[in-house]
């Protein structure tokens, strides 16, 4: 017999395998049917619009096959990892892509991290002082925060501590033609990460802040909080050892739901602060219509998506084995 939490992950697996299937082809249709394409940018910058040339160009891309003909390449080419060639770029687009990974997943993870821990500390903070003016401000000051625009508090944060105080670069992921090697390397990106994962960060540590508090008002209203009190355990232990540990579960949850909006908070704030990752190269690569490498960000964006919430799924197993 199986055991159930190996049978819980084949079937989690096989559920990713299958929506990564299916955003793989809804991506490439609507790419395809969208008005336009890379031969009508190129025949429209090189002055030549004639039929000749823009044939030989169709050609060329593979455009002129049907479209159900270019699916069926291109599902195959995926399967062995050939997304295309990005002829605006002038390289393989899984070349440029990887390349473009490592900065993304920097960011998303430390404006995850930031967000989670910084949340679920403001909202046991409200929650332990409710109907206080501390618990007031925490959710005024998270309320704000959660209606601000992305793009405007990045732009914010570029004015107040890169122009005015010159305390962080205001773009890039490292200092130009500085070629620092080892920990000074490390400094330097940190550096230049703050302010992009701050932007990032914000909008969730207001929202997980929010989920906590309300989370933790409700457990520790419970009896078996009660009990622990009961006992004589300090407010301490009964709080983060008891409470927060039922209550932190919905916040898990929307970690992975929130997986995919940060990704496409991303695209706003590598645009902003010119954060060389995948966001940016998507951004570029849509008004330069490159479909090739458009369609291969969608594909390894929605991977990633995927694959975070499986680990978030994961992980909310091992917290409450139900």
């Amino acid at each position: 017999m199986v055991n159930p939490a190996v049978a819980y992950v084949i079937r989690r697996l096989l559920q990713s395998v299958l929506v990564i299937a299916v955003i793989i082809v809804v991506n490439f249709l609507l790419l395809s049917l969208a008005p336009g394409d890379i031969v009508d940018v190129l025949a429209g910058e090189s002055g030549a619009s004639n039929e000749a040339y823009t044939k030989r160009l169709r050609e060329r891309f593979g455009l002129d096959q049907p479209l159900p003909v270019r699916l069926l390449l291109y599902v195959r080419n995926v399967l062995t990892l050939d997304l295309g060639y990005s002829f605006r770029q002038g390289a393989p687009v899984i070349d440029l892509i990887v390349d473009r990974i490592p900065a993304t997943l920097l960011l998303m993870l430390t404006a995850l991290l930031v967000s989670v821990t910084l949340g679920v500390l403001l909202g046991v903070f409200a929650a332990r002082r409710a109907h206080t003016w501390r618990d007031s401000a925490v959710m005024a000051g998270s309320m704000i925060v959660y209606a601000s625009p992305l793009f405007w508090v990045g732009l914010m944060l570029i004015v107040l501590f890169s122009i005015k105080l010159g305390w962080f670069p205001t773009s890039g992921m490292e200092s130009v033609a500085a070629f620092k090697v080892g920990w000074a390397r490390v400094m330097d990106i940190t550096h230049h990460l703050v302010l992009p994962a701050t932007t990032l960060a914000l909008f969730y540590i207001a929202l997980y802040a929010r989920i906590t508090r309300s989370s933790m008002l409700e457990v520790l209203q419970l009896e078996y909080v009660t009990t622990a009190r009961a006992k004589g355990l300090r407010e301490a232990q009964v709080i983060y050892r008891h409470a927060l540990r039922n209550a932190i579960l919905p916040v898990v949850t929307m970690a992975g739901v929130q997986a995919a909006n940060m990704l496409g908070g991303s695209v706003i704030v590598e645009s902003v602060f010119g954060w060389p990752g995948l966001g940016l190269l998507a951004f570029n690569a849509l008004f330069a219509r490159d479909v090739n490498l458009l369609m291969g960000v969608f594909i390894f964006s929605a991977a990633l998506v995927v694959l975070v919430n499986l680990a978030v799924d994961l992980v909310y197993a091992l917290i409450d084995p139900r």
